[in-house]
Order: structure tokens, then C-alpha cells, then sequence
């Protein structure tokens, strides 16, 4: 299976949208090499920002470059632009509702090697509790062109995760368009209902194969959009299935799993079970094996949906 990061999308996308819109410009806090804001820069010299390793003001000039009319794109790492910088995306981009897109990379435990200090684990606890702050979390690498082409047209702020690690590319039906609030059925079912976001998505489909097997039928939901949350699909999976697990490369308090766990309880009480980090850090190591030491691989969702659907 054909793999690459979703970092590679966004400075895939990055290029195509500068050829269209002259109104997009891009900053970067001095890691354009990782975070790929380096392909827009290439070709795109004049409309490129380093503003250096100070975060802070990324955000604040690119709610400048909002105020001017112009779209900006900020990027650095996950830990530094959700996490240094969050006071900033705060009161100077979200409190004033302005049009600023904000790009992570090098999100959750696949950062790998670099260890706890750097896998930022609550990004999307962080930024689900800014008022008015769209979060997306894009699958794979074609998810990721169209996420950011669709939050380039999204008027107010918004705040992508983008991982570091090569991840495989999920087949998909030609024309597929990423729509804000709205999940993606890869597969339906009638047993238990798994849903996930960024590089977990490929963990339950492989889940799902796995249960297939034993004669249990997994609905399997891409949900990328986190805020805003597709909360008419998940509560017909709800109705239907009467149980649900969530995966996520993050915390399980406050990402994914909280979303959809703060919505059935509230609107159609059914278990709900989330996979993810079980707030707990990190550690230095291969994203490969930090994946299994975790639990964050499709055979601990599997057992996992095994021992709810005995309970059920």
C-alpha cells in the first residue's frame, strides 16, 4: 500500500491553491522543511514568511495579514503552534473571528523519535475548546489536499493536524470532496460502530477486516472533522449499532472520543469506548513500535470491540 504524510498534502496543496488565489500567503516558524511550507515557498517566493523560532508572533502577523484581507496559512510543529502559541491563536485570531488557517505538523506519538517533550498529545483538546475554532483532522495524504482546500474557503478560523510519518493512502471513490461537519462511511455495519481521525482511520478499517472474520459487522467512520462534528451520522450509528469505539493519536480526554461522547450522552446514551493515549506521555522511539506499546493498533480495537459486544 502506497504510503505518505499528510504533511507532504498540505505543501502539495499549499502549491495548488497559490496558483489560483493570489489573496493566500504562508508563514512559517523556521521549520518550512518539515512542515513542507517550503514547496509553497519555491514557488511562491513573495508571499512567503519565515518569521523565525517565535510562534507567538507567526500567529499575531498572520491576523495582520487577516485583518488585510488576505488569507494566511501559519505552520511549525503541533506542540508550538497549539501549545506556545496558544494564548495568541486565543484573543488575537479566534476572539476576533478572524480568517487565519493554522496548519500543524508532527502531531501525537508518530513524531517518534523525538520524544514526549515534542508529541503533542492534547492539540485537539486545546483547540475543540476555543469558541468559533475549526478542527480538522485529515486522514491520509489526499484528504489532506482537499481539507485544506476546503478550510481556504471557510470564512473564520481553523486548525489542521498533520502528523510527520508516512501513512497509507485510502482508496476512495472518485470525486470524493472533504465537506466540514460531515464523516466519511468507509464501511457500514450493524454490530458496533468505530470512528476515528488522522492516522487511526486505517487502524479500524483494519479492525474491521479483523472482526469481519469473526461474522461481527463493523460500521467504520472517518470522522476528520472534529469541530464541527457530523453529529446526524453519529447518532444514526448510535441508533443502530447501540455501541461505539473512537481511536485517536491523542489524549483520550478532550479530542475525538470526548466529542462523540459528550454528544450521545446527551442525545442517545450508548457505550462509548475510546482508544488512545490513556493520559500518559510519551516516549522517544520508532512511531512503528510507540503505535503497539500504546494500544493504538487495529488488533487492540478488535479485542477491544470483542469484549464490549459480549457485554452488549
Amino acid at each position: 500500500m502506497e504510503k505518505k504524510a499528510t504533511r507532504d498534502g498540505y505543501g502539495q496543496a499549499l502549491k495548488e491553491l497559490g496558483e489560483s488565489r493570489q489573496d493566500i500567503v504562508v508563514l512559517d516558524a523556521d521549520l518550512s522543511g518539515s512542515t513542507k511550507t517550503n514547496v509553497f515557498a519555491a514557488a511562491y517566493p513573495q508571499r512567503f514568511y519565515n518569521v523565525g523560532v517565535a510562534e507567538q508572533n507567526l500567529v499575531g502577523m498572520a491576523a495582520g495579514f487577516a485583518l488585510s484581507g488576505l488569507v494566511p496559512f501559519a505552520s511549525s510543529f503541533a506542540m508550538f503552534l497549539a501549545g506556545r502559541a496558544w494564548e495568541i491563536v486565543r484573543n488575537s485570531v479566534a476572539y476576533p473571528g478572524l480568517n487565519v488557517k493554522l496548519v500543524a505538523s508532527h502531531a501525537g506519538i508518530t513524531v517518534g523519535e523525538d520524544g514526549a517533550s515534542h508529541q503533542i498529545i492534547e492539540d485537539i483538546a486545546l483547540m475543540r475548546a476555543i469558541p468559533e475554532m475549526n478542527v480538522f483532522v485529515p486522514s491520509d495524504y489526499s484528504e489532506t489536499i482537499e481539507i485544506i482546500k476546503a478550510v481556504a474557503d471557510i470564512q473564520g478560523p481553523c486548525y489542521v493536524r498533520c502528523g510527520r510519518a508516512a501513512v497509507p493512502v485510502l482508496s476512495r471513490e472518485p470525486g470524493y470532496k472533504f465537506e466540514a461537519g460531515k464523516g466519511e462511511v468507509r464501511r457500514d455495519g450493524k454490530d458496533i460502530t468505530l470512528i476515528a481521525c488522522g492516522v487511526m482511520v486505517q487502524e479500524i478499517v483494519e479492525a474491521a477486516e479483523m472482526l469481519q472474520k469473526d461474522n461481527i459487522d463493523a460500521a467504520v467512520i472517518n470522522m476528520a472533522s472534529v469541530k464541527p462534528l457530523d453529529e446526524e451520522l453519529i447518532l444514526q450509528y448510535a441508533k443502530s449499532t447501540g455501541c461505539i469505539i473512537t481511536a485517536e493519536e491523542h489524549n483520550i480526554l478532550g479530542g475525538l472520543g470526548s466529542a462523540v461522547a459528550e454528544l450521545v450522552s446527551e442525545r442517545h446514551p450508548v457505550p462509548v469506548h475510546r482508544v488512545g493515549m490513556k493520559d500518559t506521555f510519551g516516549q522517544s522511539g520508532e512511531a512503528g513500535k510507540l503505535m503497539d506499546y500504546y494500544g493504538l493498533r487495529a488488533k487492540n480495537i478488535a479485542d477491544l470491540a470483542r469484549e464490549v459486544l459480549k457485554k452488549k
